[in-house]
């Protein structure tokens, strides 16, 4: 591949982590997160808060890199493959998660967006295993 294309691709996994930071603003009402943490002592449920929040802010971070910094991500310089290296990583131990850990019963009540996400997990973790393993020119 040239190097638009790599960094095509990495723009690509930018507007995947743009769409999983969107879908985390309507998915604790969705999950019915606060009915369901009602009764959790309240220290539990602001960690769980400030948690989901944490992980958000860091993929759209994620996200903000790819746009602002493909050329690097797509193999452009060193820390850009070490970025990518973990960010590829982030990916694949959580669609991981996503298939061994997380309830199965809510992962077959939800199967379309399960599966919409786990695509976007193995194709995030793609993405940035390519730009890692092939970087551009």
């Amino acid at each position: 591949m040239n190097g638009l294309t790599e960094v095509r691709l990495i723009w690509l996994a930018g507007a995947i982590q743009v769409g999983i930071v969107v879908v985390n603003g309507i998915l604790p009402q969705r999950l019915a997160v606060r009915q369901k943490l009602a009764e959790v002592p309240t220290f539990l449920r602001q960690i769980v808060y400030v948690h989901w929040m944490y992980i958000v802010l860091g993929v759209g971070f994620f996200g903000s890199l790819c746009f602002g910094f493909a050329h690097e991500l797509a193999g452009g310089s060193s820390l850009g493959r070490f970025l990518s290296a973990f960010m590829g990583a982030f990916w694949l131990l959580r669609a991981v998660l996503q298939l061994f850990y997380y309830d199965k019963d809510l992962r077959r009540a939800n199967r379309g967006l399960d599966a919409l996400y786990l695509a976007s997990l193995l194709t995030l973790s793609f993405i940035f295993g390519w730009a890692v393993f092939a970087p551009a020119a």
